[in-house]
C-alpha cells in the first residue's frame, strides 16, 4: 500500500490582512471600457487632435449657423462701401480699426465712405462693397458641403467596393481592380471639364466629378487591408463557427479597418476642399455671385497689391481647415485603431 503524504498543519491556515493586502497590490486593475469609450479617452489625450476638433466644430457651427444668423447678406452689393478695411468695435490695433494708409498718412476709411458710426465690417468689404465675413462664412459652407459629399461617397462606395474585392479574391478581385485602374487613368480635371460641357459650372458638376473618382483610393486601401485581415486567426475562427460574411464584415473587419478608413477620410475632406478651391480659382468651379473659398481667393488676388486683406482671410480659413483635418486624422487613427498599444 502506497504511503500517504501528510501536509503540514499550517497549509490551510487563513491569510492575514497584511498578506491579503500584498496580494491585492499585485493585481493588475484596468477599467472596463467599451471600444468607443477607450477611443474617446485616447483622443482626449492627444492635445493637437483635441484642439483641431474644437476648431473644426467652431468652423462648422459658424459656417452652417450663418444660414440662420448672418451679419449681412453675402451677395448684397453696396458700391459706396467698396474696399473698406477690417473694423472690429473696441479694437484700436491698426489693421482692425477701419483705417488705411493713403499718401503716407493713416486715414479712417469708414469716414471717407460716409459710413454711420455703427457701421463696421469684421473682415472688411470687397470691390463691390459686399461683406467679406458673410462671404467667407458662405464660401466655407459651400466648400464643406462639397467635402462632406465626397466623404459620403468614400465611406459608402469606396469601403464597400474594397471589402468585396478583398474578401472575394480571385477573378472577382481581378476584374474589380481593372475597373479601378481604368477610373484612375482619367484625370479629375478632364472629368470636371467634360461635366461642365454637359452641365453648367457650379456645385453640382463639382460634386459629381468628385463622386466619380474620389472613392477609388479608399477602395484600394481597404482592399489591401482586407486581403491581409481575412487570413488572420480570428477571421478564420469566425468562419469556422459559421458566421456569415456580412456579420464578419461588420463585427471583425470594420473595427480593424477603422484606422485606414479614418486616415483616408481625413485626407479626402481637405483634398476635396482644395480641389474645389482650385477649380473655382481658375474659373471653372463655383460661379458668381455665389461664393466659395476658391472664388474669394480669385477675387482677392486681383487687389492683393493694395488690399491684401481681401485674400488673407479666405487663405487663412483654408489653411486652418486643412491643417486641422490632418491633425485630427492622426489623432483619430491612434484612438480608433484596436491594435494601438499605449
Amino acid at each position: 500500500m502506497a504511503d500517504t503524504v501528510k501536509l503540514p498543519e499550517d497549509s490551510f491556515k487563513p491569510m492575514t490582512p497584511a498578506e491579503r493586502q500584498a496580494l491585492d497590490s499585485e493585481k493588475i486593475a484596468a477599467p472596463s471600457l467599451t471600444f468607443r469609450q477607450d477611443a474617446w479617452r485616447r483622443l482626449k489625450k492627444n492635445k493637437g487632435a483635441w484642439v483641431s476638433l474644437i476648431v473644426l466644430a467652431i468652423i462648422f457651427i459658424m459656417a452652417f449657423g450663418s444660414l440662420v444668423v448672418s451679419p449681412h447678406n453675402p451677395n448684397a452689393v453696396n458700391p459706396s462701401y467698396a474696399n473698406l478695411p477690417s473694423k472690429i468695435p473696441g479694437v484700436g490695433i491698426n489693421g482692425f480699426n477701419g483705417t488705411l494708409v493713403q499718401a503716407g498718412q493713416r486715414v479712417d476709411a469708414y469716414k471717407q465712405a460716409g459710413a454711420s458710426a455703427g457701421t463696421y465690417y469684421i473682415m472688411g468689404t470687397d470691390y463691390l462693397g459686399r461683406d467679406l465675413f458673410s462671404r467667407v462664412l458662405y464660401g466655407t459652407r459651400i466648400s464643406l458641403i462639397i467635402a462632406l459629399v465626397a466623404t459620403l461617397f468614400d465611406l459608402t462606395i469606396g469601403v464597400t467596393y474594397g471589402m468585396i474585392s478583398g474578401w472575394k479574391g480571385g477573378r472577382v478581385d481581378t476584374i474589380m481592380q481593372r475597373i479601378i485602374e481604368i477610373i484612375l487613368s482619367i484625370p479629375n480635371l478632364v472629368v470636371i471639364v467634360l461635366l461642365i460641357l454637359i452641365l453648367k459650372p457650379g456645385m453640382t458638376s463639382i460634386i459629381i466629378a468628385i463622386a466619380l473618382t474620389s472613392w477609388v483610393n479608399m477602395a484600394r486601401l481597404v482592399r489591401a487591408q482586407t486581403l491581409e485581415l481575412k487570413e488572420q486567426e480570428f477571421i478564420l475562427a469566425a468562419r469556422t463557427l459559421g458566421e456569415s460574411s456580412m456579420k464578419i464584415s461588420f463585427k471583425h473587419l470594420l473595427p480593424n479597418l477603422s484606422s485606414v478608413i479614418i486616415i483616408n477620410t481625413m485626407f479626402t475632406i481637405p483634398n476635396a476642399i482644395f480641389f474645389e478651391a482650385t477649380l473655382s480659382y481658375i474659373g471653372i468651379g463655383i460661379s458668381s455671385p455665389q461664393a466659395s473659398l476658391g472664388t474669394l481667393l480669385n477675387d482677392g488676388q486681383k487687389n492683393f497689391q493694395f488690399l491684401p486683406y481681401q485674400m488673407w482671410w479666405p487663405a487663412l480659413i483654408l489653411s486652418i481647415i486643412m491643417l486641422a483635418f490632418n491633425l485630427l486624422g492622426d489623432g483619430l487613427r491612434d484612438a480608433f485603431d484596436p491594435r494601438t498599444k499605449e
